[in-house]
């Protein structure tokens, strides 16, 4: 029991597909409280398909998805919501609602899923804005006026709006310079240990897996090969594991 309470994220038999296609097959996940979580893999693997299965994006042909000890496929629709407000998603662009400024973006999860005053919503907004190391005036910009990685970071801060316990972060530093990568990945690493989060991250960048996570998963075949810690994933012999933690750049990034 003790073992089952440390699972934030249990995934068994998950099989998902488009047009008849299996993108995912008989996958089975665990992800540790607590953790930071990379998923990697070659390009089409299903890393960022296995995230949005797991929040609800994407439907499942079969399997189930627990997530702090709640079976998704048992919830009702008021339960679904209360399990909802206990994670928080980073989509690789942010995907920031262009017509809102930073603030009112941060602000739409906490109006749809609380009754706090405008008040303290604004104040609750101008915390997040902080913690995520945006200056007080991004508050009132648009995303268009901000470089990618302040996009990032306000996009992270509108997933933290909530408090969340897990955070899903979708190839976080995709398009930022190895400076920005760096500072976000550090980001990470200190809003993790802070508030004590669960991180599930897909990244295809090997600075963050070295910088960031605890343990690591490798997804190929449809499923997931091997998890384990950066020490381990050095010592697998499967083909595309030992050519990506071993080549020139998995070489610069130790």
């Amino acid at each position: 029991m003790a073992e089952q309470n440390n699972i934030a994220i249990r995934a068994r038999d998950i099989t998902v597909a488009f047009h008849g296609i299996a993108v995912l097959d008989k996958l089975d996940l665990d992800v540790r409280r607590g953790d930071v979580m990379g998923f990697v893999g070659p390009s089409g693997a299903g890393k960022s398909v296995l995230l949005r299965t797991i929040v609800g994006l994407n439907k499942r042909v079969r399997g189930t998805i627990e997530v702090l000890g709640q079976d998704l496929d048992k919830l009702n629709y008021r339960q679904r919501r209360e399990i909802e407000e206990r994670w928080g998603v980073l989509f690789q662009s942010g995907a920031l609602f262009s017509s809102l400024t930073v603030a009112q973006n941060i602000e739409v999860p906490l109006f749809e899923h609380t009754d706090l005053p405008v008040d303290v919503v604004e104040e609750i907004c101008a915390l997040k804005i902080g913690l995520v190391g945006l200056p007080p005036e991004a508050a009132s910009k648009y995303p268009m006026e901000l470089s990618g990685g302040m996009r990032k970071r306000a996009g992270l801060a509108r997933a933290l709006a909530l408090d969340p316990e897990i955070v899903f972060l979708d190839e976080p530093t995709a398009g930022l310079d190895p400076i920005g990568a760096a500072a976000f990945d550090e980001l990470v690493r200190s809003l993790q240990s802070s508030l004590g989060l669960t991180v599930f991250m897909v990244t295809h960048d090997l600075d963050s897996l070295h910088a960031v996570c605890d343990r690591i998963a490798v997804l190929g075949d449809k499923h997931v090969i091997v998890t384990g810690s950066m020490a381990e994933m050095l010592e697998q012999d499967h083909p595309w594991i030992r050519d990506y933690f071993h080549g020139p750049r998995g070489r610069a990034a130790r």
